[in-house]
């Protein structure tokens, strides 16, 4: 049996995905919010070609 539930995600902050070499903005805003309390994680959005910095709580 599949689990078809789909769980909200608030975006906290978006990344474009041309970032300079060794450079990783969206994985730092995420530690940081990390560091915080906030379960942070990224994601890549194929669509708009952008780091999405999410959590699932709202």
């Amino acid at each position: 049996m599949t689990d078809t539930t789909t769980a909200q995600r608030t975006v906290l902050e978006r990344f474009p995905a041309g970032a300079p070499r060794g450079s990783w903005p969206a994985e730092e805003f995420a530690a940081g919010q990390r560091d915080q309390g906030v379960d942070a994680r990224v994601v890549m959005d194929l669509k708009s070609d952008q780091f999405l910095v999410v959590t699932d709580a709202p």
